[in-house]
């Protein structure tokens, strides 16, 4: 953040925590209490289709984008940068610390000028707030999905981040929940 304030006087710097998850079908089918020795009656589905969801919150404001994507690479990164520095507003640097995938490390990843990325130490997940609203979202909105054919998948459906963050809304989801999940201590 430092280093970040020095090299952009001036601008207010925002920080951002960013990942990813794959969504769709072969997901986890999540907890539920049942009854002993029984298991619990739910949807599963055998196929392979999925998507990416890019993340990237700010713990301090609960303030979240993201963008969901067909695939992982450094092209697909680089497009969720661009369209994540569009969202900022005017003279706003945002620091954004993410995990040190190939595709964020990538020499031809294309990053904007008012981002600078900080990768987390290697193999540790816990440092990254994302990863419990990843939970959050899975074990509430994301398990025992299945679409009716792979046309349905998320990046098929075309979900926008405005009408995937509608559905989260409507479901109780909203940024004082990204603020709580992406502020409490690693467990």
């Amino acid at each position: 953040m430092t280093s970040a304030a020095e090299a952009h006087p001036g601008q207010p710097i925002r920080l951002f925590f960013m990942d990813e998850a794959r969504v769709g079908q072969k997901g986890r089918s999540g907890r539920r209490w049942w009854m002993r020795g029984q298991r619990p009656a739910g949807r599963c589905d055998g196929r392979f289709q999925s998507a990416y969801i890019f993340a990237a919150v700010e713990p301090e404001t609960g303030s979240a984008f993201g963008l969901v994507l067909p695939h992982v690479s450094t092209e697909a990164m680089s497009l969720f940068l661009a369209q994540f520095a569009a969202t900022l507003e005017p003279d706003t640097h945002a620091v954004v610390v993410l995990d040190g995938a190939g595709w964020h490390i990538a020499k031809d990843l294309r990053v904007p000028d008012t981002v600078t990325l900080v990768r987390l130490p290697a193999y540790s997940p816990e440092l990254n707030p994302v990863e419990r609203i990843w939970l959050y979202l899975r074990e509430r909105f994301l398990s025992e999905r299945v679409f009716p054919d792979t046309d349905r998948t998320p990046e098929r459906e075309g979900r926008s981040s405005a009408r995937a963050e509608h559905h989260l809304a409507r479901d109780g989801y909203d940024d004082t929940v990204a603020r709580r999940y992406s502020c409490q201590p690693a467990a």
